[in-house]
């Protein structure tokens, strides 16, 4: 391959509520934490260890209304977008830096049982689907006569 690349794909549960910002322009900024868990059974101890990652997640404009609207704290999510890396000085003059997903995509995994309001979405410029469409990361059976 000769060019780069730059892709994130996380299926987590949504940390906390999205924090919109809104701008002038009407844009708008919604982030939220994104907890991804692995877990082992420790050779030493034999006990099962669950390791949690946090993600910081951006989603933008039409998307991050979206998933405003739909999205609550625990809910289940696959993400897909690049990884984005911001600089900027603290109070005392400190230069800090944080980590950011930058969403393109965002799906909708909670079943419709567990939350009645899921919608499912594949991008920014589309409405929310049915959330049984995008089940297929759920490991749900599928009605496939082969």
């Amino acid at each position: 391959m000769n060019g780069t690349m730059n892709k994130v794909i996380l299926i987590g549960n949504l940390g906390d509520e999205i924090k919109m910002h809104q701008f002038d322009d009407n844009s708008s900024i919604g982030r939220f934490p994104l907890a991804t868990s692995e877990s082992f059974t420790s050779r030493d101890s034999g006990e099962k260890v669950t390791q949690t990652e946090w993600h910081n997640v951006v989603v933008r404009n039409k998307l991050a209304e979206i998933c405003e609207k739909y999205l609550k704290k625990g809910d289940k999510v696959y993400v897909e977008g690049k990884l984005k890396t911001r600089k900027w000085q603290d109070n005392n003059g400190q230069d800090r830096y944080t980590t950011e997903i930058i969403a393109s995509e965002v799906v909708f995994l909670n079943t419709k049982s567990s939350n009645t309001d899921s919608g499912a979405t594949s991008s920014p410029n589309e409405p929310p689907s049915s959330t049984q469409d995008k089940m297929s990361m759920d490991n749900e059976p599928d009605d496939l006569p082969f």
